[in-house]
């Protein structure tokens, strides 16, 4: 069996999620029917809804389920943007930061061409997070003329976490709607939708141990969204579409046993974490860890994450060695028609290209032990010298010799 180390892109059903979905998945009902089998559907998805709202510490009515995070993201976006815009003709700058998800990135780059939409770049130091303070520069800028700011929670390639809840606050003074994508925090981190004093905030089920094709959007009572979806005006007019109830009962069930478990589970995570840190340094001296330090696990960074840059070598190489010996992981970066791309998180934090390209993301979940980290820590030398030797080849290059000795 391989080792995986890719949780942070999708991690195995829980128990308790694989229960509800196979039970709901041997029997039948449109949660919109109004027969027997349909208001048994409905109770479902209405108990789920409790239930994930209590995880996320929101109230049932702000839960509006979606297919996934970037359907939720996009939702949020398009639909704060719109009915800002709308509203006010003037409101059309997107403050956002550089190393969201491109599911947030994409979407605000297509309301630039398509919208009229005018971005607002936030830097970010060299790990990757925003400073409130260039926050409230780029509100002061004009606040009349924002539609909204978003910022993830916390970032899926390095694992650091924002100061969302600060930013909500700031720009709450100047009116301005907040957007979050969560899907990495939520169910590893402490996380409150009514605390955070968020106005959107996406979360999946796939990242928690739910299936995959299931997330929602959580959306403050008072929060004006213009739907994306137009039909049978399910989710409170804002999102429509039949619902899945088996994904739903098991994405509340993952949701429920994620966050029950959580200060043990994160406690865990962040120690086996620092663990594969200390191992990847003392295997690869060479290795820069990047993202927000955590040692003193104060939540600064996501208790599973450890994302490295290997110097001279292509992170795809050093992928499709790790994987013939048996671990998975991922370079955490796009690759578009074949073509490598560096990371945007990583040129945002002010990396090279080159410096970029040797990217290497270990992410940790609930079926991680310490001999997954031993066996990384391991096989890591020898893969590594490969992928040194192979050096910064070209893509198609990487993925036509990675099952040779040559590497």
């Amino acid at each position: 069996m391989p080792v995986y180390f890719d949780h942070a892109a999708t991690t195995p059903l829980s128990a308790q999620a694989l229960a509800a979905l196979t039970r709901e998945l041997s029997r039948c009902g449109n949660p919109s029917s109004l027969h027997g089998s349909g208001r048994r559907a409905r109770r479902v998805v209405e108990d789920a809804r409790e239930t994930l709202a209590a995880a996320a510490g929101a109230h049932p009515s702000e839960v509006v389920f979606t297919s996934g995070g970037t359907e939720a993201d996009n939702l949020a976006v398009k639909g704060l943007y719109w009915s800002r815009r709308d509203e006010d003709p003037r409101r059309r700058r997107i403050i956002c930061s550089p190393v969201e998800h491109h599911a947030v990135l994409d979407t605000v780059e297509w309301l630039e061409r398509h919208e009229g939409a005018e971005v607002c770049w936030l830097p970010v130091d060299g790990d990757g997070v925003v400073s409130v303070q260039d926050v409230r520069a780029a509100i002061e800028a004009g606040p009349g003329s924002v539609a909204l700011v978003t910022v993830m929670w916390a970032n899926n390639e390095v694992g650091s976490v924002q100061p969302v809840a600060d930013i909500a606050r700031l720009a709450h003074a100047y009116g301005i709607p907040v957007h979050s994508d969560a899907v990495q925090a939520f169910g590893a981190l402490p996380l409150s939708f009514a605390g955070s004093g968020l106005d959107t905030m996406a979360i999946s089920g796939h990242k928690i141990g739910g299936p995959v094709g299931v997330g929602a959007l959580l959306v403050g009572r008072s929060v004006k969204l213009t739907p994306v979806l137009h039909g049978g005006g399910q989710e409170r007019d804002i999102r429509s579409g039949t619902l899945d109830t088996p994904s739903i009962a098991a994405f509340a069930a993952a949701a429920e046993a994620a966050v029950a478990s959580l200060p043990e589970e994160s406690l865990r995570l962040a120690r086996l974490r620092e663990k594969l840190i200390a191992g990847v340094a003392a295997a690869v001296p060479e290795a820069v860890l990047r993202g927000t330090p955590d040692p003193d696990l104060a939540g600064l960074r996501l208790p599973g994450n450890a994302h490295f840059t290997f110097p001279g070598c292509e992170g795809d190489s050093l992928l499709f060695l790790l994987d013939l010996a048996g671990v998975e992981s991922s370079t955490g970066s796009a690759c578009t028609a074949g073509v490598p791309r560096p990371s945007h998180v990583l040129l945002a934090m002010g990396l090279t290209e080159e410096q970029a390209r040797g990217a290497q993301r270990f992410s940790l979940g609930h079926t991680s032990t310490d001999s997954d980290v031993e066996a990384l820590v391991a096989a890591l030398p020898e893969a590594y010298a490969r992928a040194r030797k192979a050096g910064m080849a070209g893509h198609e290059s990487t993925i036509r010799t990675a099952g040779t000795q040559d590497l």
